[in-house]
C-alpha cells in the first residue's frame, strides 16, 4: 500500500514576484511598441484608402461564406474603416464588441509604451497572476458567447448576410 502525501508550496498565496529591469538600451526596448504602433496606423491608412464595403477589395470572412453565420470578428473591418471616417453608429451597427475593445487595445499599448520606456516590469503577486488569468478566460468565453448570440439577435448582427 502507498500513501500519497501532499506536499504545501513553500511560498505564500500572496508573495509578489520581484521587480524586473530590463538592462536592453531604451531604443530596442521600445522597438516593439512602436513597430506595433507603426504597422497598425499602415493598416489603418490603408483601411481608410480602400472602402471594405465595396466588394472585391477584400477577401470573405471563412465563417460566412463556408456557414452562412457571423463569428465575433465579423464586421470588424467595416466598423474600422466607419471608426476612422468618424460614423460611430454604423461602427456599432456592423460589430459592437469592437467599439468595446478599441479603447481597450488603445490602453494597453500605452502601458506597455511606458513599461518599454521605463525598462522596469512591476513585481506580480500570485493573486494578481490568478486574477489576471481569471479576467483572460473570462473574455475569451464572453467573445464566444457574443459571437453565438449574435447570430439569434437581428441588430448584433455584422449586416453581411
Amino acid at each position: 500500500m502507498s500513501q500519497t502525501s501532499v506536499v504545501e508550496s513553500p511560498v505564500a498565496d500572496d508573495v509578489a514576484m520581484p521587480e524586473r529591469t530590463d538592462e536592453r538600451p531604451r531604443a530596442r526596448r521600445l522597438a516593439g511598441p512602436l513597430a506595433t504602433a507603426a504597422g497598425s496606423l499602415a493598416a489603418l491608412g490603408y483601411l481608410a484608402a480602400v472602402n471594405p464595403n465595396e466588394p472585391g477589395h477584400y477577401p470573405l470572412c471563412p465563417t460566412q461564406a463556408l456557414f452562412a453565420v457571423d463569428c465575433p470578428g465579423c464586421g470588424i473591418m467595416r466598423g474600422t474603416h466607419d471608426l476612422i471616417t468618424g460614423d460611430v453608429p454604423r461602427a456599432l451597427d456592423h460589430n459592437v464588441l469592437l467599439v468595446a475593445l478599441v479603447p481597450l487595445a488603445v490602453v494597453l499599448w500605452a502601458r506597455w509604451l511606458v513599461r518599454a520606456w521605463r525598462g522596469v516590469t512591476p513585481a506580480v503577486s500570485t493573486s494578481q497572476f490568478r486574477r489576471r488569468n481569471l479576467v483572460m478566460i473570462s473574455a475569451l468565453i464572453a467573445i464566444l458567447v457574443f459571437g453565438v448570440i449574435r447570430n439569434f439577435v437581428p441588430y448584433l448582427g455584422s449586416g453581411i448576410g
